[in-house]
């Protein structure tokens, strides 16, 4: 699918306060749930809905529901900074977990731990704020399509072209949220300008 940037006066101030070196980690947990919570409003906008019978006080009237079901699936650690928002949004969202670790050597991932709900005929929602180089994101997409999902969107604070690509290549039908799409890479696969390592801002292990 496409990948879509969350053009909002919201989202640009809150992903500014991210970057900053100086933004602690609790103010930084703050700041990435809010975002999070314009990320998934965005992402949310295409889900089908279904016409639902309501009765007001006064009369009764026609509103609607979701058509499906949401799961969100937080990518481990850095995407649990994000899930919050998703739950506070849609109480009845099923939760799922993907665990993965990037060799810093070779800058490919892992696979460590996988945790989902069924996911068949779900709209799932996948939470990982840093798109780098797309190969962890890949990796999660590939453990979600084999437990079944058809429908993945990717919530991403920040993006990398490098990881846009790489993650079209394998998984063209995912479509991509973001705040921003960045400069690229550095040497050390991180994204320029970027935020530092959301993990370690999110959790104060730096």
């Amino acid at each position: 699918m496409g990948v879509q940037v969350v053009d909002h006066p919201l989202a640009k101030a809150l992903l500014a306060q991210l970057r900053d070196r100086n933004t602690p980690p609790p103010l930084f947990r703050l700041l990435a749930k809010r975002l999070a919570l314009v990320l998934c409003l965005e992402a949310t906008r295409g889900v089908p809905t279904a016409p639902v019978e309501v009765e007001t006080p006064l009369t009764r009237t026609t509103g609607a529901r979701l058509a499906k079901p949401l799961v969100a699936v937080p990518v481990l650690r850095a995407g649990l900074g994000m899930l919050e928002a998703v739950t506070e949004l849609f109480p009845e969202v099923t939760v799922g977990y993907v665990g993965l670790e990037r060799d810093h050597a070779t800058f490919e991932p892992s696979l460590y731990y996988s945790k989902l709900p069924p996911l068949d005929g779900r709209v799932v929602l996948l939470l990982d704020p840093m798109l780098a180089t797309g190969a962890s994101a890949a990796a999660a997409c590939h453990a979600l399509e084999k437990a079944g999902a058809e429908e993945i969107t990717l919530l991403s604070v920040v993006s990398a072209p490098e990881g846009i690509t790489h993650l079209h290549q394998l998984h063209p039908d995912v479509n991509i949220v973001t705040a921003s799409i960045d400069e690229g890479l550095n040497q050390h696969a991180y994204i320029v300008p970027g935020l530092g390592d959301f993990g370690d801002r999110l959790f104060g292990t730096l």
